[in-house]
């Protein structure tokens, strides 16, 4: 089956968005790269109508956006295209891989190495972004800075706003934490994650749920809180995401560019917290925040 692949020129506080918007209209696939977006859909899928609602789209969005490419590609084998760019990689104390990729005991039989066996949902190409790696690297010292500041032992109770593939809450509970909260918009995401979350054998301990915060469990509160998704959406889960963390917890913060980091600091729930820890990549930063 041929494709129709757009290149869209477009912030990258819209992108996650546009993903929502354009899902609904039977793309299959998303490149996310520096204010551009790449996206496909089935020829058959792509007619005036649906142009038209994507440019209207584009224009209520302003700030530049706009189609810069569209090209029809021939049906090639997407699935094994996809699988050759997602190869293992070491991230801080993680090792990455995904199930079809074979292991490798150099990295993998080392005790203090953590092995995250990830099968990203997504296809036409796809990787583990900066804002990934950077909460993965921050997450063994938050764990002891939580650890400092609650008396020793490791969190209880994580929240993974955002949760994705699941990869940052299985991580967390493969550093000792007790149970897992995640949540996401897309609906190929809850699947996704209880596949992961299966393959790393921590089922029982992590629920995933699809939605937006309001399925956060009634008056839950977690000792650390992740999320790692856009600073329109952090912004406007500050309040939750602050209410959402129990006294002497950490919320990590990304999906953040560095010129984020002054706006988030002073947005709403998140000026009563203090930082005590940064990190970046490239043009991406995360944020460690505790409240006194």
């Amino acid at each position: 089956m041929s494709h129709i692949m757009l290149e869209i020129e477009i912030p990258d506080d819209y992108q996650e968005w546009l993903i929502a918007e354009l899902d609904e209209l039977e793309f299959e696939g998303f490149d996310q790269r520096r204010n551009t977006l790449i996206a496909w859909v089935p020829q058959a899928s792509m007619n005036d109508v649906t142009r038209e609602t994507i440019e209207q789209l584009l224009i209520g969005i302003g700030h530049g956006a706009c189609i810069l490419k569209e090209e029809r590609v021939e049906d090639r084998n997407w699935n094994e295209e996809w699988e050759q760019t997602i190869q293992p990689m070491t991230v801080g104390q993680f090792r990455i891989r995904p199930s079809w990729a074979a292991r490798n005991p150099d990295t993998e039989d080392d005790p203090e190495r953590i092995v995250l066996e990830i099968d990203p949902k997504m296809s036409f190409g796809t990787g583990y972004h900066e804002t990934t790696r950077i909460m993965l690297r921050l997450m063994p010292e938050v764990f002891r800075m939580w650890a400092d500041r609650n008396g020793g032992g490791t969190p209880d109770s994580v929240l993974d706003a955002g949760t994705g593939t699941g990869i940052l809450g299985i991580a967390a509970l493969k550093l000792g934490a007790g149970h897992c909260f995640g949540f996401d918009v897309d609906e190929w995401s809850a699947l996704n994650t209880r596949e992961n979350v299966l393959m790393n054998g921590v089922e029982g301990r992590f629920e995933v749920q699809q939605g937006d915060d309001s399925v956060i469990p009634e008056k839950a509160t977690y000792d650390l809180v992740m999320a790692n998704i856009n600073r329109n959406i952090l912004e406007d889960m500050s309040e939750k995401l602050a209410a959402s963390l129990k006294p002497g917890g950490v919320l990590m913060l990304s999906g953040l560019l560095y010129t984020d980091e002054a706006l988030i600091l002073n947005y709403g729930a998140y000026a009563r917290f203090r930082k005590v820890g940064f990190q970046q990549e490239g043009d991406w930063i995360g944020l460690v925040l505790v409240q006194d």
